[in-house]
């Protein structure tokens, strides 16, 4: 072990280490130094039993640690779930199964051309099917209300007469069909707005239902419709209240929202100025990755060679060799150091040679042809080799 050279501080280190663990065994059993109770137990050494659980292992360590940015302000305590805007409580009284639609549902051929005849003879089958109605007739009124849309597709008012009867035989999605062709024969006519209004208020669609028939008595107003207009507001009038609250919830919800992510932001970039990235990062095999795109170099297996281990016990050599990883131009500021170039020159041979690997310079820096110079040039090379100027960056520049 006489090798191996370590620094003051270091030492001093491992004795508080030890001193804490002779006063507090039980910081063995902290999770973080399992990996060192393990290597005693395989020495043979004896762990004693755990008395007291310690909170961390750094309530006993001496190691000067880093200090951190003081923690943000706790953020107000928001709930995980808000709960949406409760729908209201609505009187469904009266409201009825949907019908399915029926998808031979006779709704006539609009491009068919409409005779005299055909006038005639359909304005006679809508007054049959009208006095069917009356006569409570429902289903054999709408059977006669088909027969005249065959003929003439372009009434407005035979197809809400139709959607009335429709009503009457518990089929409103059939009626909402037929109001809806209704309307678009003639957007103004009131008693497809009343029927369509009507069905809506048997399907418990308040809202569309208030809105068709405030439309019909706009209109035209008759009793009927304003009756069941009234009968259908309290309903309509909660829904339009909840949708309201529930605009403003949601509108709420999402200023929450977004504060929070203003916050979480704000907090995150105040960590990263706090505790900016390293120059030199750790790559994914447990090494670092050198700058310029080099690749990276197992910490493992350069630190664990014993030459290079006692060359970065050195301080001078660690903060210079620290330096030029942050920008390997620094190199220059070092090279007539021989404890840092001898460092180098060691790694570049761990490496494999062909000059250290300090972004794209050729194999290695200007000045240093494939790396730094031998520290004992041999003496055939001194004999052979006349003496040359040393180029400096400087002179690579101009």
């Amino acid at each position: 072990m006489s090798d191996y050279e370590f620094s003051e501080e270091l030492i001093g280190n491992i004795k508080s280490f030890v001193g804490a663990l002779k006063g507090h065994p039980d910081i063995l059993h902290v999770p973080q130094l399992g990996f060192f109770r393990e290597y005693l137990e395989s020495l043979g050494a004896t762990i004693p039993k755990q008395t007291s659980k310690p909170s961390d292992a750094g309530d006993f360590a001496s190691t000067p640690k880093r200090e951190t940015a003081k923690e943000p302000e706790p953020m107000e305590a928001e709930s995980d779930e808000d709960p949406d805007e409760p729908y209201p409580e609505l009187d469904n009284e009266g409201v009825l199964e949907p019908d399915s639609l029926d998808p031979n549902q006779e709704m006539g051929d609009e491009d068919k051309s409409v005779s005299d005849e055909d006038l005639e003879k359909s304005d006679e089958l809508k007054r049959e099917a009208v006095g069917l109605f009356a006569e409570g007739n429902y289903a054999e009124s709408v059977e006669k209300f088909t027969e005249a849309i065959k003929l003439n597709a372009g009434s407005a008012l035979v197809f809400a007469k139709r959607g009335q009867a429709f009503n009457k035989l518990g089929k409103p999605n059939a009626c909402i069909r037929d109001c809806n062709r209704a309307l678009q024969i003639n957007p103004d006519s009131p008693v497809a707005y009343k029927f369509r209004g009507r069905a809506n208020r048997l399907l418990g669609r308040w809202h569309e239902a208030a809105t068709d028939l405030r439309q019909a008595c706009k209109i035209d107003f008759d009793e009927q419709t304003d009756e069941w207009l009234k009968e259908v507001t309290p309903n309509a009038r909660k829904i339009e209240e909840w949708q309201i609250r529930k605009t403003r919830h949601d509108e709420e919800k999402d200023l929450k929202r977004r504060k929070k992510l203003a916050k979480e932001r704000q907090r995150a970039h105040q960590e990263a100025k706090a505790h900016p990235e390293p120059d030199v990062e750790d790559d994914e095999n447990g090494g670092f990755q050198m700058p310029g795109g080099a690749g990276g170099i197992g910490l493992d297996k350069l630190l664990g060679d014993p030459e290079i281990l006692q060359l970065f016990s050195d301080p001078e050599v660690a903060a210079a060799f620290q330096d030029i990883t942050k920008n390997p131009m620094n190199i220059l500021k070092h090279q007539s150091n021989p404890k840092v170039a001898k460092l180098m020159k060691l790694m570049q041979t761990k490496m494999g040679g062909g000059g250290m690997p300090f972004g794209d310079m050729g194999g290695g820096m200007p000045g240093f042809g494939g790396g730094f110079p031998s520290e004992n040039p041999t003496t055939d090379e001194a004999q052979t080799d006349p003496p040359k100027k040393t180029t400096s960056f400087a002179d690579d520049l101009d």
